[in-house]
């Protein structure tokens, strides 16, 4: 009786229900060794490189499924050879491979300023220190404005105080900070206090600050921390108007004023206090008077021009610092604003404070910061009281020599040299006019200052120009119109705080304007 045939594995995956086999291979159960018939399924082949390898065996009837059975052979037929066109396109693959890192490499070094493709020696040169600064301080997020030519707009509508940038770049690590990753997680800062979420030691380092300049008394006030001094004016408003008034409480200011008062004020159409203009022209007995001194925009010192029993005043003091005027005399209002902005430059870090004598009126505050923004980023207080510490220390009798990094003394310089340099570009043109120069005696530099407000408040006279903001956008020159303030179209208010770059160009064209 003749044995039984043998049954193929394609057969047999084909019959018991198995995934059908992989149309590359199917291996000897035999391997590719001597002795022996060769397997039914497959037949040993050599490749190219001399090792065993398999192939498929040829489908029964010339089909092309490889799930069919392999016809039964008595004997072995002949091992076949890859094609050689088939050698050649692997061998192309794998060079083509093999060269692709060299040639991406030649192309990075080649070509350093191509879209999105950053070169080794970029790398290194962003993360190199620059000259003045500590490796922390250059490899900073940003640099806010980008550098300006010639050609540029100059823009000079804003206060950004980027002229401190140059003192801030020589402090080395004074005024740097290292935060832990588990550090400032917490909604509260100090429990006990009326300003719950207030870090101790900025409360520390304001106090500090003010006892250093004597600009502001702080014994017997309540230091209060705001996103910035804008959140502390609204939060101002919110505390000193009656909740139970038949009417807004009228919020005013002298002209001209700054111009976000209106703004801020009359953005939410709060039902507590409404926009009522010029306190000159303000008829009532209720009110709340802005008060900014040294003013902005145009420097001058400035008192309440009200007085009412049911009135109150709020005193914005955000310039009276000794870069800008004179320190007269230790302010001790019922409610006092400053902000790190102008005082440090740090207009990035949003941080403000308030003063505040009445302990009701700060506990009222204190609940609208909360409900606004549920207190004020640690991280930021932290910062500003590294900062303000940093501007303490360069005026502590006890530490350092004449080496010590004194902002105010900076600030000054630079100030007095920006308005030298525009009164003589006015002068020049003949066509614009500035406030005459005021001067006092300061406390904090125990010498006679004159007031060199941080915004210039300049007139243009020509008689064909009403809107002088338009006749300076003509010549690539932004400022901010005196419409803004309640003034005359013919005034601007000129930020005199941007960089060197940007200034030098803005007195050059003012010179050259006829």
């Amino acid at each position: 009786m003749a044995a039984p045939r043998r049954r193929t594995s394609a057969e047999l995956q084909m019959n018991g229900g198995l995934m059908p086999p992989s149309a590359h291979v199917i291996p000897s159960s035999r391997g590719g060794g001597g002795g022996g018939a060769p397997s039914r399924e497959d037949h040993p082949v050599t490749t190219n490189g001399g090792g065993p390898a398999h192939r498929a065996a040829k489908p029964r009837g010339g089909g092309s499924s490889v799930c069919s059975a392999t016809k039964v052979s008595g004997r072995r037929r002949p091992a076949g050879r890859m094609p050689l066109w088939r050698v050649f396109i692997f061998a192309s693959v794998a060079l083509n491979v093999a060269a692709l890192p060299l040639l991406l490499h030649q192309y990075i070094v080649n070509q350093p300023h191509h879209p999105g493709v950053v070169s080794p020696d970029q790398q290194r040169h962003a993360c190199a220190p620059q000259p003045g600064t500590s490796g922390a301080a250059a490899r900073a997020p940003s640099t806010g404005k980008p550098s300006v030519t010639s050609d540029s707009v100059i823009n000079l509508d804003h206060g950004d105080p980027t002229m401190f940038e140059a003192f801030w770049r020589e402090t080395g690590d004074a005024a740097e900070l290292v935060i832990p990753g588990w550090q400032t997680m917490s909604y509260f800062s100090d429990v006990g206090n009326v300003c719950w979420f207030m870090e101790p030691l900025f409360d520390q380092q304001v106090r500090r600050l003010h006892r250093t300049v004597g600009n502001a008394a702080v014994d017997g006030y309540h230091v209060l921390v705001g996103t910035g001094s804008t959140q502390l004016f609204m939060a101002a408003l919110y505390a000193l108007s009656p909740a139970d008034a038949d009417q807004p409480t009228s919020v005013v200011s002298t002209a001209p004023y700054y111009s976000s008062y209106p703004a801020v004020t009359d953005f939410l159409r709060s039902g507590l206090f409404r926009w009522a203009g010029d306190a000159n022209s303000f008829v009532g007995d209720s009110y709340i008077e802005l008060v900014c001194s040294p003013n902005n925009p145009d420097g001058a010192i400035r008192d309440a021009v009200l007085s009412s029993g049911a009135g109150k005043a709020v005193h914005d003091l955000a310039y009276y610092w000794p870069q800008y005027t004179p320190i007269t005399r230790r302010a001790d209002h019922d409610i006092m604003l400053f902000t790190v902005s102008k005082s440090t430059g740090h207009a990035g870090t949003r941080i403000g404070w308030a003063l505040v004598k009445d302990r009701e009126v700060a506990r009222r505050m204190t609940k609208f910061v909360e409900l606004n923004t549920i207190g004020v980023s640690k991280d930021s207080q932290l910062r500003a009281a590294k900062v303000l510490g940093a501007v303490s220390d360069g005026y502590d009798v006890g530490g350092g020599g004449a080496s010590r990094h004194r902002l105010f003394d900076f600030g000054r310089r630079k100030m007095v040299e920006r308005w030298r340099m525009l009164r003589e570009a006015a002068a020049a043109s003949g066509i614009f006019s500035l406030p005459e120069e005021t001067s006092g005696r300061c406390n904090f530099a125990n010498e006679t200052a004159a007031n060199n407000p941080a915004f210039a408040w300049l007139r243009c006279d020509r008689e064909d120009v009403e809107d002088c903001a338009g006749f300076l956008r003509g010549h690539k020159i932004l400022t901010r119109s005196g419409n803004q303030f309640g003034a005359d179209p013919r005034y601007v208010r000129v930020s005199m705080l941007d960089r060197d770059d940007a200034y030098d160009i803005f007195i050059s064209r003012l010179a050259s304007l006829k």
